[in-house]
């Protein structure tokens, strides 16, 4: 078997050429013996795999690339093939979509608790969730990986280098930010709005011509396979989930109203916070809670979002600027800092920060006297003062 996976594993490295490392790699810390990759479909998983994969080859480690959704491997036990590598010299398993591997957290734990062996696998968003609850939790280092930030795709698209940087120095600091960016050789403008067209997902350099097809078939692989392989949801149900995404595209995110999304998508109310948890956990949609003092709680969100504004453009009708502008903004920020719904404002970040959104032409209306207080601004390149750039918000990751 394993002179099979290792076929099977030249085969595809012999087609594999990318060499742009995403975020994530740099932040991972590779000594841990179980690390666990999780994201939505087409952000690079698979890629980061492949990379390390090259990289242990180049230290010349063992190591063994498998993928569990190989029809080959149904009816296999995980457990013998890795006894077999072990006992071949091995020393570095990488297993990619574990989730369709059933009860794979107890075959992980397994394979932590009898072998001397570092494992890398990846899952799909919401494979973290039962990861993170299960008994494997106290063995695994988990990591998210989310699509491309701004940055990022503006390194790919123009094959230049770009620091990202915290959220702190980017309001201490925007303006001298903003000139050195722009000191490369490109509209940034026109980049950033193209961005928010095509640019969230890594597929997009490969497959242009039918993005938007590939990213529709992205999200129905990931609600028809990743969540009912899970376990979440029934396969004669997954339409609903379908539907409650058209359903959130035509509500606006600052005005959620539950009986009314519930009633439009056909889903019972007790249904649809499950549902919509499902769908975030598979990270297409976003959701951002008020501010919670104390011990507060609260089971739903106060603004729903999809995830990025590539699926706005690919999913929704005429989507309004205002909602373009907060889905990217809600998106690039929420993966390095707590974000809140604010009553004054649009956001709270870090519960620090108060952030309204708009075009070039917005005052401070909303957020007159508040300290700390900015406007992200769409339209403009360079900000002053209290006025930042909307684009600039994409250079935190």
């Amino acid at each position: 078997m394993i002179t099979k996976l290792k076929k099977y594993q030249n085969r595809l490295l012999k087609s594999f050429n990318i060499t742009y490392k995403r975020y994530l790699y740099h932040e991972i810390d590779f000594e841990d013996r179980m690390i666990a990759i999780f994201g939505a479909r087409g952000v690079g998983k698979t890629t980061t795999l492949f990379q390390y994969l090259l990289e242990l080859q180049s230290q010349n480690r063992e190591v063994l690339y498998i993928s569990l959704d190989y029809p080959f491997l149904s009816g296999i036990d995980l457990i013998d093939v890795v006894e077999e590598f072990v006992d071949g010299g091995g020393e570095y398993l990488l297993l990619d979509e574990v989730h369709r591997y059933n009860d794979f957290s107890s075959y992980l734990k397994t394979i932590y608790d009898l072998f001397d062996i570092h494992v890398v696998y990846t899952g799909s968003s919401a494979t973290s969730l039962l990861s993170a609850k299960s008994d494997l939790s106290r063995r695994v280092t988990l990591y998210n990986l989310y699509g491309f930030s701004f940055r990022e795709f503006l390194e790919l698209k123009y094959g230049i280098e770009l620091q990202a940087f915290s959220i702190d120095k980017l309001f201490e600091n925007h303006t001298v930010l903003s000139k050195e960016i722009l000191e490369h050789d490109f509209d940034i403008l026109k980049a950033f709005h193209e961005y928010l067209e095509i640019g969230y997902y890594p597929f997009y350099f490969d497959k242009q011509t039918s993005y938007y097809q590939n990213l529709l078939n992205t999200i129905n692989l990931t609600i028809d396979l990743d969540l009912t392989s899970l376990g979440l949801i029934e396969q004669k149900y997954t339409y609903k989930l379908k539907k409650l995404l058209e359903v959130i595209c035509e509500s606006n995110p600052f005005e959620v109203n539950y009986t009314k999304i519930a009633s439009s998508a056909e889903i019972s109310r007790v249904k649809l916070y499950d549902y919509i948890s499902f769908l975030a956990d598979g990270q297409m949609l976003l959701l951002i809670d008020e501010p919670l003092r104390g011990i507060k709680k609260i089971n739903r969100p106060a603004k729903i979002y999809l995830n990025n504004t590539n699926l706005l453009y690919a999913y929704c009708q005429n989507s309004k600027k205002g909602t373009i502008r907060e889905t990217f903004f809600a998106n690039q920020v929420s993966q390095k800092s707590h974000l809140a719904i604010s009553k004054q404002g649009d956001f709270t970040i870090d519960n620090k920060f108060r952030v309204e959104i708009g075009g070039k032409n917005k005052d401070f209306k909303q957020i007159a006297n508040i300290p700390n207080s900015f406007l992200a601004l769409d339209n403009i390149e360079i900000g002053f003062g209290a006025k930042i750039p909307l684009w600039l918000f994409g250079f935190l990751y």
